[in-house]
């Protein structure tokens, strides 16, 4: 198993406590997100962490002394640290490409700034998982259609009419993130923007496409 950790930004939404830190090594309770996210995760897993695998925006805001303790942070889980740079920051399907060396294999990917307690039950069989929330404003979120048996039949950016009100929180499960790599790589390579960007929710419609 491994961890894909996108953490470029520089959480400008989040100001002026992101002016001097980037919003994922905030403290929150005394321990930055990330590193408070990775031990949470790594810790409902159930199965030994082979990789930590951290992409990192620019150099001035994430610097050695941040690589240092991502490092320590993935020893002390057991797993092996990896460094990546998103230096031109196109999105989230570009940032996780930027790890495309480390893509293959089964690998949760979570976004550093995400703000939740991960006490959540994971099914390994399953191809893929999405995690969500019920939100009041389902408008201002990526979101998620289910059907019956609670499988996502839909992955909506940010709608404009209600879809949903179950918002996808940052926090995927692939069993083979080599098909996520795949699909991502079209979108690169076709150009596939929404928003200025190259977005992951455009490589997982593409998985859903073909079942």
């Amino acid at each position: 198993m491994k961890i894909i950790v996108p953490m470029a930004g520089r959480g400008s939404r989040l100001r002026p406590h992101s002016l001097t830190v980037p919003k994922p090594l905030i403290p929150v309770a005394g321990t930055p997100i990330v590193h408070r996210l990775v031990a949470d995760i790594a810790g409902v897993l159930n199965t030994p962490i082979e990789e930590i695998a951290f992409i990192l925006g620019d150099p001035a805001w994430f610097g050695d002394d941040v690589i240092e303790s991502l490092k320590e942070l993935a020893v002390s889980l057991g797993a092996k640290p990896t460094i990546y740079r998103q230096l031109d920051p196109k999105g989230t399907g570009h940032a996780i490409m930027c790890a495309e060396p480390s893509l293959s294999g089964p690998a949760v990917i979570a976004y550093a700034d995400t703000l939740i307690r991960a006490d959540f039950d994971l099914d390994k069989q399953a191809d893929a998982v999405i995690w969500t929330k019920k939100v009041d404003n389902p408008e201002a979120y990526g979101v998620v259609n289910l059907n019956d048996k609670q499988e996502i039949v839909e992955l909506v950016e940010k709608p404009q009419e209600f879809v949903s009100d179950q918002a996808v929180i940052g926090i995927y499960y692939f069993k083979e993130v080599g098909m996520l790599k795949k699909e991502l790589q079209f979108v690169l390579d076709n150009n596939i923007i929404n928003g200025g960007e190259y977005q992951i929710n455009d490589g997982i419609k593409r998985m859903m496409d073909k079942g």
